[in-house]
């Protein structure tokens, strides 16, 4: 390879990992803007200090966990050693066609923290700040590299007969995140005044305009998560994946809309936002498959599904305030699930592959999510004194609030 296209390769992959660092300020806008003001500092700090310990955690082991060579093909779990190594010819296309082994790592560890990102919006307003710390600490860097290694490291997943397929990760992260969500926001219980003797209680958050920057933030950084995981500058499928993430992203926002509006009667903004969001973690797992057509399907069913996943999660008093679980794992399992049913690789056997991955993948990091929380809930405890809940995070755990010269009703 020349030196001029390795050269753009490389430039292009750093661009995206800037687009998919500027994702982490989408979800804490989106997350904010969906909780109460008297949480807004809580849950800013939680979205701030979480790509901070995924840079530290993924560099010290999360990377070579991830990534543990060769001699771990086809396994379920390897680790190359501790820290980052430079390999001979790191900066050269002998490392690899498209990118430097640095390149390889920012990118990569761009993608780790996002899981539990995830994770935060589903147990924002109640979870203790240290609790989540460790588990999102745990959960960056043992829980998210081992599942990743199944696929993108060379693990089982994809030495099956029909490789596991999962392009940029609506299982391997945005699932991922979604299980660990689910696990944490069943063991944390609902926050007060949510479900009560007479029905659930909607409990709006506080900036909408904040949220609607958050989305499309994220929508933004979205075409470094999908274009970026071409791996190379490639025109065709780089602008052909541009397409197809965008094209999911406004279908879901038809499909949020269109049967919201049918089950609510109202046309409701944060459905909307979820609805986008839904269609791009569906597209995510197969975005260089698809064709312009099957997009628009994957993202209008996506959008769909998250109406209906939202009034489940309700029925079975699971407090998700974002709709992160709603978003991310119903969102990513059905993206996933889609690669076998459109675009290049559909049939049966990947449909199978997939059914695998799906489950592979929930089994454990339900198992590791729950081992980890419910561990904390029965000795340091992960969920705040009802005082503290009531008053609001940011004044009891921060000694600060959000909005100091407004006085805020809740």
């Amino acid at each position: 390879m020349n030196q001029e296209l390795f050269t753009i390769n490389n430039v292009w992959m750093m661009v995206a990992t800037i687009l998919v660092f500027i994702m982490h300020l989408g979800f804490a806008s989106l997350e904010a803007g969906l909780t109460r003001a008297k949480n807004t500092v809580n849950i800013l700090f939680k979205n701030t200090i979480i790509p901070a310990m995924g840079l530290l955690t993924y560099a010290f082991v999360g990377f070579n966990l991830m990534y543990p060579g060769e001699a771990f093909t086809g396994g379920f779990f390897g680790l190359s050693g501790l820290g980052l190594s430079l390999p001979e010819g790191w900066d050269t296309s002998n490392y690899n066609q498209g990118y430097t082994f640095f390149t390889d790592f920012i990118f990569q560890a761009m993608f780790a923290a996002t899981a539990a990102t995830i994770v935060s919006g589903a147990v924002a307003e109640r979870i203790k700040l240290g609790p989540f710390i460790i588990f999102s600490t745990l959960y960056v860097a043992i829980c998210y590299p081992i599942v990743g290694m199944w696929k993108w490291g060379g693990g089982f997943l994809d030495s099956l007969d029909t490789p596991f397929y999962d392009f940029a990760g609506s299982t391997i992260v945005h699932s991922v995140g979604g299980w660990g969500a689910l696990v944490g926001a069943y063991l944390l219980g609902p926050r007060i005044g949510k479900y009560t003797d007479k029905g659930m209680k909607a409990i709006p958050g506080h900036n909408i305009p904040m949220a609607v920057i958050g989305v499309f933030l994220l929508w933004f950084g979205w075409f470094g998560f999908n274009g970026g995981s071409v791996l190379t500058a490639d025109p065709g499928t780089v602008s052909k994946v541009f397409v197809t993430t965008s094209i999911a992203g406004a279908a879901g926002a038809f499909g949020a809309l269109l049967f919201s509006y049918i089950k609510f009667k109202s046309y409701d903004i944060t459905m909307v936002l979820n609805g986008i969001l839904a269609g791009l973690v569906g597209i995510t797992a197969g975005a260089d498959l698809m064709g312009v057509g099957e997009s628009a399907i994957i993202g209008f069913v996506g959008g769909g599904l998250v109406v209906f996943a939202v009034v489940f999660f309700d029925k079975v008093k699971i407090d998700d305030p974002v709709g992160a679980i709603s978003v991310h794992l119903v969102g990513g399992i059905w993206g996933t699930l889609a690669v076998g049913l459109f675009g290049d690789l559909a049939g049966f056997s990947q449909v199978m592959s997939q059914l695998i991955g799906i489950g592979a993948v929930g089994a454990f990091c339900v198992i590791f999510s729950f081992v980890v929380f419910y561990s904390m809930k029965r000795t340091v405890g992960i969920r705040v004194h009802e005082q503290e809940e009531v008053e609001g995070l940011d004044i009891n755990e921060h000694s600060m609030r959000a909005y100091p010269d407004f006085a805020t009703k809740e």
